[in-house]
C-alpha cells in the first residue's frame, strides 16, 4: 500500500514537472485542475522550488536534482532547499558539494544554508569544512541567530578532538533555548564524559530553563554512563514530578539507568509500571538481566514473544549471550532456530553471538561450522572462533585461524592477542605462545596491556615456569595489577611454590584488602607450609572482616529449563533430594576411578562452613 501511493505521488509530480517543462500549456493546462489558476505561485522558480522539496521529501534525489540543473534562475532559496534535500537524504557529500558549487556562483546563503550546510559537516565529522562556514557565518552576520548557533555548537562537539571550541560557542549564545541545552548534554555523554553532561544539567536547571521529555531523557543517560544511581533516582523524582514518566522514550530511559546500575529490581518495578511498552524496553530489560548473568533474561524473553512484539537483531543478541553465560545449550538452539525462521542468519552481530553461544555451551563443532558459513568475517568473528577453540584446548587450531586472519588482511588487536595466548596456556604451548607475544610489538605495533602480562604469566605458570613468570613481572613497564598477581598465584599453589605464592597473595592483599579468595588461598599456603602462627593470624583477619567468600554457582538446564544451585543449597528445587542422591552416586564414581581430592583447598571453608 504504502509503495502503491509513493508510485501515485511520484507520478503527479512528474506530471506537473512536464506540465511546467512545456511552454505551450501554460497555465491553461492548470485550469483543467481542480485547483484555480489564480492560487497558482505565478513565478515558476518558486514552484519549481517547492517540486525539488517535494522530490527530496519522497527520496527522489535525482529528479530534484535534474529539475535544479535545469533552473534558468535560482535564488538562494532553491540552493538551499537542494542542500537540505541532500542532508536529509544522508547525502553529506552532495551537500557539501551543492554548497561550494553555490559560492562559486556568488550566491549569498541565508541562516538555514548555514544551518543545513553545518549539519552536513558534522556528519561527515569534518571540522575543518566546519570552520570555514563558521567563517562565512560571521561574515554574513548570522552567528548571532540561534538555528547558525545551535549547529555550529553541535558541529563542533561532534568533530573536535576536544568540546572546548562547542563550549566556546555555547558560552556566546545570549538566548539559550531547549535545543541548546539537551545538545550540549547529548555531546557530552557521547564523549563517555556524562558526569559533564549532568553538570550542564544542573546548570540548566539554576537558570530555571523548562524541563522537556527530550532533556530529561538525556539527563538520564548520562547518568547511566556513569553509573549514577543518585543522580538517577534525582532525576526519577523530577520526572514523575512534571508528569513525563507516561512519556515512553523517558521511561526507556529510565529502565536503562537502572539496568546498568545494576538495580534490576528496580528497573523491573519501573517497567511493570510503564503504562506503555515497545520493543526498546523490552529489549532494554532483556539486556540488562543479561548483563547480570541472570536467566530472567528467557524468562523475559518467553514474556515478550506473548505480547505480539517480534525481537530484532538485538534481542537475539541479547538473548543468545544469556544462553551463553548459562550453558543453556537446548534453549540456545531453539533461539538459533528463531534467528534462521526470521531469515536474520546473516547478521554478522547475531553469527558472531552464536559463535560465542556454542562454544561456551561446549559444542564448538557449531562453532565453527557457522563460522565458515558467514558471508563476511570481522575482527570479532574471528577473535570468537579463537576463543572458542582456546578454551577447548584446541590451541593449534587457535593459532592456524590467527595465521588465517592475518592473511585475509585484518590486523589484530589486544584482544585477539590475549585470546591467542590463553588458547596457547589451556594447550601447554608455550614456545608458540611466547613467539606472538614477542611479535605483538616487532610486526604489529600492539603495546602489551596489564591483561596481556596476565595471559603470559599464566602460559608460564601452567607450564611450570613459575620463576620466568616472576622474572617477567619484575621486568613489566608498569606496575602489575590484581590479574598479574593472581595468574602468578594460581601457578604457585598449583605448583606448589609457597614462597612465591605467599609474595604474590600479599602483593594481590596491598591492592584490594577485602579479597577474602586471597586470604583462603594464603591461609592454606601457610598451613601446607606448616606455619600455623602465621595461619592462624590470617584466620583472625578473615573473622574480622565483612565480606565472605563468594558462593560458587552452578546451572543446570533440564527440559528447557535452567536451575541454579550453590553448595549446600536446600531451595534450589522440589527435586533437591534427588539432585543430592545423583551427586553421591558421582562422588562414589569417582572414588572408583582412583580421583583423590585436594583437601588443603578446604582448611578454611570447613571450619568457616562456608
Amino acid at each position: 500500500m504504502h509503495s502503491r501511493k509513493l508510485l501515485s505521488s511520484t507520478s503527479k509530480f512528474h506530471q506537473i514537472h512536464l506540465i511546467f517543462k512545456n511552454p505551450f500549456l501554460g497555465t491553461h493546462k492548470f485550469s483543467t485542475q481542480s485547483t484555480p489558476p489564480h492560487s497558482l505561485p505565478e513565478d515558476p522558480q518558486i514552484l519549481t522550488t517547492q517540486l525539488i522539496i517535494s522530490y527530496c521529501k519522497k527520496g527522489l534525489l535525482k529528479e530534484a536534482r535534474k529539475l535544479f540543473d535545469e533552473m534558468l534562475e535560482r535564488d538562494v532559496v532553491s540552493w538551499t532547499a537542494m542542500i537540505s534535500g541532500y542532508t536529509s537524504c544522508y547525502r553529506y557529500n552532495q551537500a557539501w558539494m551543492v554548497f561550494c558549487v553555490m559560492k562559486r556562483e556568488g550566491i549569498e546563503p541565508n541562516e538555514f544554508t548555514i544551518s543545513s550546510v553545518l549539519k552536513a559537516c558534522r556528519e561527515m565529522e569534518c571540522c575543518y569544512c566546519g570552520a570555514m562556514v563558521h567563517g562565512l557565518a560571521i561574515k554574513y552576520g548570522m552567528d548571532g541567530c540561534m538555528y547558525v548557533e545551535n549547529a555550529l555548537m553541535d558541529m563542533y562537539a561532534t568533530c573536535s578532538h576536544s568540546m572546548d571550541d562547542a563550549c566556546m560557542v555555547f558560552e556566546r549564545i545570549q538566548e539559550k533555548n531547549a535545543v541548546t541545552w539537551t545538545t550540549m548534554i547529548a555531546r557530552y555523554t557521547d564523549r563517555g564524559d556524562g558526569l559533564a553532561g549532568l553538570r550542564v544539567f544542573q546548570r540548566m536547571l539554576q537558570e530555571e530553563v523548562e524541563l522537556s521529555t527530550f532533556s530529561c531523557s538525556i539527563a538520564i543517560r548520562s547518568c547511566a554512563s556513569i553509573r549514577s544511581h543518585t543522580f538517577g533516582k534525582q532525576i526519577h523524582a523530577a520526572v514523575v514530578k512534571h508528569g513525563f514518566n507516561s512519556n515512553l522514550p523517558v521511561g526507556n530511559s529510565l529502565v536503562d539507568m537502572y539496568c546498568k546500575c545494576s538495580c534490576l529490581s528496580e528497573a523491573y518495578e519501573h517497567f511493570h509500571e510503564m503504562p506503555e511498552r515497545d520493543l526498546i524496553t523490552w529489549n532494554t530489560m532483556i539486556a540488562g538481566f543479561e548483563r547480570s548473568g541472570s536467566h530472567w533474561s528467557l524468562h523475559l524473553f518467553s514474556q515478550m514473544g506473548s505480547q505480539g512484539l517480534n525481537p530484532n537483531c538485538f534481542t537475539f543478541s541479547s538473548v543468545v549471550a544469556a544462553c551463553a553465560n548459562l550453558a543453556a545449550l537446548n534453549c540456545g538452539q531453539q533461539v538459533h532456530g528463531g534467528i534462521i525462521r526470521r531469515g536474520l542468519e546473516t547478521n554478522m552481530a547475531l553469527a558472531n553471538a552464536l559463535i560465542d553461544m556454542y562454544a561456551k555451551c561446549g559444542n564448538v563443532n557449531d562453532s565453527f561450522r557457522i563460522f565458515t558459513k558467514m558471508p563476511r568475517r570481522d575482527l570479532i568473528s574471528w577473535t570468537s572462533m579463537m576463543n572458542g577453540y582456546g578454551s577447548h584446548g584446541y590451541g593449534r587450531e587457535a593459532i592456524g585461524l590467527f595465521d588465517k586472519m592475518v592473511d585475509s588482511g585484518i590486523k589484530p588487536d589486544q584482544i585477539v592477542f590475549m585470546g591467542v595466548l590463553s588458547a596457547c596456556s589451556h594447550a601447554g604451548l608455550v614456545d608458540e605462545g611466547l613467539k606472538h607475544f614477542n611479535s605483538m610489538v616487532v610486526d604489529y605495533s600492539v603495546k602489551p596491556n596489564q591483561e596481556i602480562y596476565g595471559c603470559v604469566v599464566d602460559l608460564l605458570g601452567r607450564a611450570g615456569r613459575v620463576k620466568e613468570a616472576y622474572e617477567l613481572i619484575e621486568k613489566m613497564p608498569f606496575q602489575p595489577d590484581e590479574t598479574v598477581w593472581g595468574a602468578l598465584l594460581g601457578a604457585c599453589k598449583a605448583h606448589g611454590i609457597s614462597y612465591l605464592g605467599r609474595l604474590a597473595a600479599q602483593k594481590i592483599l596491598d591492592l584490594r584488602p577485602n579479597g577474602a579468595e586471597t586470604y583462603v588461598i594464603l591461609s592454606n599456603i601457610y598451613a601446607s607450609d606448616g606455619k600455623w602462627g602465621e595461619f592462624a593470624k590470617m584466620r583472625k583477619l578473615m573473622r574480622g572482616m565483612a565480606s565472605k567468600k563468594e558462593a560458587g554457582r552452578s546451572w543446570i538446564e533440564v527440559r528447557n529449563h535452567v536451575y541454579s544451585f550453590v553448595v549446600d543449597d536446600k531451595m534450589g528445587c522440589a527435586q533437591i533430594e534427588l539432585v543430592y542422591r545423583g551427586l553421591e552416586m558421582l562422588v562414589q564414581h569417582m572414588k572408583e576411578a582412583g580421583y583423590v581430592p585436594d583437601s588443603d583447598c578446604l582448611l578454611y571453608d570447613m571450619e568457616d562452613g562456608t
